[in-house]
């Protein structure tokens, strides 16, 4: 699952985690990506205490044994962790899938945590490029977007299921509440609002107004958001 930051990435982890047959990954490459930009993320130092392998030794785990002997596994991925020295060779082995959420709603979330964001902080662009290049190894990548999955959970991970072969689980509806052994270790900082809910919150109202700098953010990354967003997937009919 591609997303970048703050677009329903962690909820949607936590829906495939209580399926029985689907093992989670979280971030899997965030401890190479600050290794390799130097970049001050919240709680740097635990992350890279926490994810020490470097990047080549992650993607042999993501191709390797699926954790527990478990069918399937998910993998989180941020798009914006996927720099020169981050290798992609296991994107060819994966069914490869794009969580999209309107650009102003990820500038106006991630700002409060992080308030000196950057375009490639948000991964828009970063996004579409991994789009093209799963397109480029001869697949058709499904988009998904997150507005539609608030608005119609089950809708939309029956759609979601359906394209990419699996039988749908109700359990994916809803997780216990509170921290997950799963979690990465950035959990505390990102995390705390998402581990007092059981499900899918509902749909959002309107788009925030943004100003200044948050305003250009979101009117750099919207060309890149609409490539993906013309391809997403519609909901099914419940049965």
């Amino acid at each position: 699952m591609w997303s970048g930051p703050r677009n329903l990435s962690t909820a949607m982890m936590y829906a495939f985690a209580q399926r029985a047959d689907f093992a989670v990954i979280d971030e899997p490459f965030y401890g190479p990506y600050l290794r390799l930009t130097a970049l001050n993320h919240p709680m740097r130092d635990a992350i890279l205490e926490d994810r020490t392998e470097d990047a080549f030794a992650v993607e042999r785990s993501l191709i390797g044994p699926i954790p527990d002997g478990r069918p399937h596994v998910y993998h989180k991925h941020m798009c914006q962790h996927m720099i020169d020295g981050i290798p992609r060779g296991f994107m060819s082995a994966c069914v490869n899938v794009f969580l999209i959420r309107h650009p102003a709603r990820v500038v106006a979330s991630f700002a409060r945590g992080y308030p000196d964001l950057t375009a490639d902080d948000i991964g828009f662009e970063a996004q579409a490029e991994l789009f093209a290049h799963v397109r480029s190894l001869g697949q058709t990548p499904v988009v998904i977007d997150s507005a539609d999955i608030r608005d119609d959970p089950e809708g939309m991970l029956r759609a979601l299921c359906a394209a990419i072969g699996l039988a749908f689980d109700p359990a994916m509806l809803h997780w216990p509440a509170g921290p997950k052994l799963y979690d990465g270790v950035w959990a505390p900082h990102w995390y705390r609002s998402l581990h007092e809910t059981t499900g899918f919150a509902g749909a959002e109202g309107p788009l925030p107004d943004l100003t200044g700098h948050l305003a250009e953010l979101v009117e750099r990354t919207m060309p890149a958001y609409q490539i993906l967003e013309a391809q997403k997937i519609s909901q099914v009919v419940k049965l």
